[in-house]
């Protein structure tokens, strides 16, 4: 049995929609009229909200800018003075401790002489002569002698080991008189105006008696004559 003839099958649905006119473009305006008055206005106020909104933008991120540069500044200050200090304080450490160390020994050093300082000083002030018998003579001499030596090479180590024992006593009571005679004698930026005047009056004195002398023997002359 033949099918029924359906006229749908030899209509083109895309040649048909093709040529249907679009709602649309008939309602839009025409694009080849020109722009009125009322396009141009409102063409200008959107120019002008963009350009405020992108002046707004660049603001932002000029400030973004700005902030991302202090950041770098900062961090890069971070870095490097961590680096500096770790790099002085290690070597202050470094140095200080050798110095410690040094002090450290020094001072031993230094306690270990004035010790053996001391014994000797003991020892050779109980040599007393006046107790020695006739027959220990020779012998206490000689012990005598030896304790003397003794202390003699204890106090030329002791001078090689410390500067300080080397230095000439007459030294110290030189520089002890010399800061005595500056300590009494007055200074002239320390005197008040009524005292300069008094010492000046004292020193010139004699001169205006003489002046003054000689002022009266001349007028006592022309008196005569």
């Amino acid at each position: 049995m033949a099918s029924e003839y359906d006229e749908t099958d030899f209509i083109d649905g895309d040649y048909e929609a093709s040529r249907r006119p679009d709602p649309a473009a008939s309602t839009a305006p025409n694009a080849s009229r020109p722009p009125s008055r009322e396009d141009l206005e409102h063409q200008v106020s959107e120019t002008h909200s963009r350009l405020d909104q992108l002046k707004r933008a660049q603001e932002e991120l000029e400030r973004e800018r700005v902030a991302l540069e202090e950041a770098r500044r900062r961090r890069s200050e971070f870095h490097t003075g961590r680096e500096e200090m770790v790099q002085h304080l290690t070597r202050g450490i470094g140095l200080l401790q050798e110095s410690e160390f040094c002090a450290r020994r020094d001072a031993e050093q230094m306690a270990k002489t004035l010790g053996e300082l001391r014994d000797s000083l003991v020892k050779v002030q109980s040599l007393n002569d006046e107790v020695w018998t006739k027959e220990q003579y020779a012998v206490e001499l000689t012990k005598a002698l030896t304790t003397i030596e003794n202390s003699r090479m204890e106090w030329n180590s002791a001078q090689l080991k410390w500067p300080v024992l080397n230095r000439d006593p007459n030294d110290d009571l030189i520089a002890e008189k010399t800061e005595t005679t500056v300590r009494r004698e007055p200074s002239w930026t320390t005197l008040s105006f009524g005292q300069l005047c008094r010492l000046g009056f004292a020193l010139t004195w004699p001169v205006a008696l003489v002046l003054l002398g000689a002022a009266i023997a001349t007028i006592v002359l022309i008196l005569r004559n």
